[in-house]
């Protein structure tokens, strides 16, 4: 029937491509090779004799038909539009026709980019591909683009993230391998293929990745860090100090006295630890991290006057140091009473004018005392100051009774509709309210726009606990350890306790869930 059909209508494309599919692969070479002749300009034709061939296990064929036809097309004068082209393309990919996608990006993807635009345009063109879940298509154009641009590590580096979020271990371990053999220079390159395998549990490989890395970058501070934090991880303390001593013996930085002082920390040898601190501070005064561990140190082991000290001395250095002003205030509030923390906060935001860290600590401070007229009045003028605090705006949201939590949402989300603390503390209304879709919504929108902010997953796995499943659970769980969170007031307090210091992203979260409390719960009754 298809034979007659194609005799009585030989400009139908569909035709000719139905006839093929029913024939063996010596008739179905004949048919494509006739509807050729009848249709000249039909890309469709020279796209289905390669998936022929690739069918057929032909595939040294594959390349040489897509190129062939490239070439006759454009003989027979038409344009070869490389976005019609890219899309027949990820069709290939979806019909299972892999190599006839990859030789289509091969033969097409340059077509009509100027030289100067092909590495913006091709990446985007990857990326793209990606996002629709044409995998094999994006792998194609990287694999092209990486063949013109071998030492451009910005390349390399989208292939590997390619092939882990959808490749296999072995893939990715091959693209790393292939990347730092044209780019020994490139720290990231060598350092992603480490952490790879170290997460793969594979440390003795991990180790000898970055050695190699060393050997190829000698004066790298990065390797040195990794391979401090490798050992480190592993439990391996005297490795790790070896490691420190030998880059603070070459002129470390500041990072190097930091790591070198928290080894000594989790060893329990503060006389060590405050040696190193106060070495580092000597090299690198201006390094707020090297007073506030210092003094945070003097603090754990009960000289409050010596920690007082150290941290006003890091003010003279480094005057704008938030953290800094907020330890003291802390510190004081413990030691001499809220009047005299009320003041060293009065004089850091005097000197740091609208900061809204600054402003939450002084309305923090008043309620712990039981002030709420005076916290009110400072968040009043907290939010003249910084009209866009997220952080002020979640704080008033919390303040305000229960009746008037909603008109309050209002007002925030309006003045800042993006910034995830206000989304968190919406979130949390809906909670309350027992609106379980919309608070789901609500807590996915706050760690999707600030992954990094390890309170957001905390708040999202303990509503997970209470009204989903051990599938969305596991999901939450999943995506937290994936990002690896490393801010928030309560993980930053967890995770950097020294007792915590290496425990996986898991134990962290289910203890800042933990630590969350009656406070968080949305269920709990309110005063």
């Amino acid at each position: 029937m298809f034979h007659r059909a194609v005799e009585c209508c030989p400009l139908h494309v569909e035709l000719w491509l139905a006839l093929a599919r029913l024939e063996t692969y010596d008739q179905a070479k004949k048919v494509l090779n006739k509807a050729r002749e009848k249709l000249n300009k039909e890309p469709a034709i020279w796209i289905a004799a390669a998936k022929l061939e690739e069918a057929n296990g032909n595939t040294q064929s594959v390349n040489k038909v897509i190129e062939r036809g490239i070439r006759s097309l454009q003989r027979e004068g038409l344009d070869i539009d490389r976005e019609a082209w890219l899309k027949e393309a990820e069709a290939a990919e979806r019909a299972g026709s892999v190599l006839t996608c990859q030789a289509i990006v091969k033969s097409t993807i340059g077509v009509g980019v100027e030289d100067e635009d092909r590495k913006r345009t091709w990446v985007a063109d990857a990326e793209e591909c990606k996002k629709r879940g044409s995998t094999e298509t994006a792998r194609a154009i990287y694999a092209h683009s990486l063949s013109v641009f071998l030492g451009k590590k910005s390349i390399w580096l989208k292939a590997a993230q390619l092939e882990k979020s959808h490749g296999t271990g072995e893939s990715l371990e091959a693209i790393l391998r292939k990347a730092v053999t044209y780019n020994p220079k490139a720290e990231v390159l060598w350092l992603m293929g480490a952490k790879e395998k170290w997460l793969a549990g594979d440390v003795p490989s991990a180790r000898a990745i970055l050695q190699e890395a060393y050997a190829a970058i000698p004066n790298s501070e990065e390797i040195w860090l990794a391979e401090f934090k490798l050992e480190f991880e592993n439990n391996e303390p005297e490795g790790a100090r070896m490691l420190l001593a030998k880059a603070r013996e070459r002129g470390g930085t500041e990072r190097v006295w930091m790591k070198s002082a928290i080894v000594e920390r989790e060893l329990g040898n503060v006389d060590e630890e405050r040696r190193l601190l106060e070495e580092g501070l000597k090299l690198f005064p201006s390094f707020f991290k090297l007073w506030l561990m210092l003094g945070q140190m003097e603090d754990r082991i009960g000289h409050a006057a010596k920690a007082k000290e150290v941290y006003e001395n890091g003010l003279k250095h480094c005057p704008s140091c938030i953290p800094l002003w907020l330890s003291l205030a802390s510190l004081e509030e413990r030691i001499n009473g809220l009047s005299k923390s009320r003041a060293f906060l009065t004089m850091a935001r005097k000197k740091n004018p609208a900061t809204p860290e600054l402003w939450l600590a002084a309305i923090r401070a008043e309620l712990r005392h039981g002030n709420k007229k005076e916290a009110d009045s400072l968040l009043a003028k907290a939010l003249q100051e910084c009209q866009t605090s997220g952080i002020l705006w979640a704080a008033a949201i919390e303040m305000v009774p229960r009746p008037q939590r909603k008109s309050k949402s209002s007002d925030a989300i309006k003045r800042c509709d993006h910034d995830p603390h206000v989304i968190a503390a919406v979130a949390k209304l809906f909670w309350h309210d027992r609106k379980v879709d919309k608070a789901m919504s609500w807590l996915n929108r706050a760690v999707t726009l600030a992954p990094d902010i390890g309170d957001f997953w905390a708040l999202f796995y303990k509503f997970e606990l209470q009204h989903g499943n051990a599938d969305t659970q596991r999901d939450v769980l999943k995506r937290c350890i994936a990002v690896e969170p490393k801010h928030g007031e309560r993980w930053q307090a967890i995770s950097k306790a020294v007792e915590n210091s290496h425990q996986p992203v898991d134990a962290i979260l289910r203890r800042v869930v933990l630590a969350l409390g009656a406070e968080e719960n949305p269920n709990t009754a309110e005063p």
